[in-house]
């Protein structure tokens, strides 16, 4: 049963404008929130990757000082933000027809405080420099009246499955605090490539990001990954993958790692390999959210999602190799 949700203070108070540069004082309603989520929020119409270049070259500050996309915000925080030309999402060209069909058919189910998606994969969860369609934009322009409709959490561009949106802050709130303390349980399904002899294999390396890739780093964040066999191929191996953490690229690296990258994955993975499946059909990474389950304001969540027609078509074709 839903819970009412009590109205919360506005969180900001009334900006000074001055010459163009913008002072807002942060409140109680924005209290941990990221940083670059807030500005894609608040700067309508402007694309994330400007919002970003702001953020490194420090025309945006907080408390006078530099700060990362990362950060997440305080209550009381001075935010400094530069002149931008903003304008509504409705001024600009209209989604493909095509792409918004996909993602609205992709709601699985919704309450009052969830939307929850099967994500189709080539579609990316925001959008960005020469694609400004993402699922959070297109969900957005499609039910404009979910105006605190926000990513829960993040799945690659080339990734599919389950999705989770936040349709209020406390909604978002609760499912990140769920995350942190590894409450939310979260499945996949990869395509290895070779031949897997181990049955279950856990990997637990720290991760660190590095010039924008992901390496095991002893320096890094905490990462562990559960892998079991579900079934062998010819030359690959069908796995379900077990997240115990959550970090950038983990069953990605973790799997490079093991000597069994994922296929498809071109980052990552081998490349002699995925020209081999690539003939065999494989015209992306083969990586699948398939459960995702966590408790929030006593209700529990559990979402399930097979594999998409053209992965399990790819494992029905090497099943069925000589």
């Amino acid at each position: 049963m839903s819970k009412s949700i009590k109205s919360t203070p506005c969180a900001l108070s009334a900006p000074d404008r001055s010459n163009g540069v913008q002072w807002l004082t942060v409140g109680a309603a924005a209290e941990g929130q990221r940083i670059d989520n807030f500005l894609h929020r608040h700067l309508r119409g402007v694309p994330r990757s400007h919002i970003y270049r702001l953020l490194r070259s420090g025309q945006v500050r907080i408390n006078g000082g530099r700060i990362r996309a990362h950060y997440r915000l305080r209550s009381g925080d001075r935010l400094r933000l530069p002149p931008v030309r903003t304008a509504t999402p409705r001024s600009g060209p209209s989604p493909p027809p095509g792409l918004m069909r996909r993602v609205v058919a992709a709601v699985l189910r919704e309450d009052a405080h969830f939307m929850f998606l099967d994500k189709p994969g080539g579609v990316p969860v925001h959008g960005g420099t020469g694609n400004p369609w993402g699922i959070i934009e297109l969900l957005s322009r499609y039910r404009p009246e979910l105006t605190q409709l926000s990513l829960a959490h993040r799945l690659d561009r080339e990734t599919s499955g389950v999705l989770v949106l936040a349709k209020h802050r406390r909604a978002l709130l609760g499912f990140q605090d769920a995350l942190r303390h590894g409450e939310v349980v979260k499945v996949y399904q990869a395509l290895l490539a070779g031949n897997v002899t181990e049955d279950r294999w856990r990997v637990s390396m720290s991760l660190a990001r590095r010039r924008g890739e992901v390496r095991v780093d002893t320096g890094g964040k905490p990462a562990v990954s559960e892998f079991a066999v579900l079934r062998h191929l010819d030359g690959a191996t069908l796995v379900r993958v077990r997240l115990h953490t959550g970090r950038m690229h983990q069953i990605r690296v973790h799997a490079a790692h093991s000597g069994h990258p994922v296929l498809g994955d071109p980052r990552y993975g081998d490349f002699t390999a995925n020209r081999a499946w690539r003939r065999r059909g494989l015209r992306r990474l083969f990586l699948h959210a398939e459960r995702l389950a966590f408790d929030w304001d006593g209700s529990h969540y559990e979402i399930r999602t097979p594999l998409p027609p053209e992965l399990d078509a790819v494992v029905q074709t090497a099943e069925g190799a000589p």
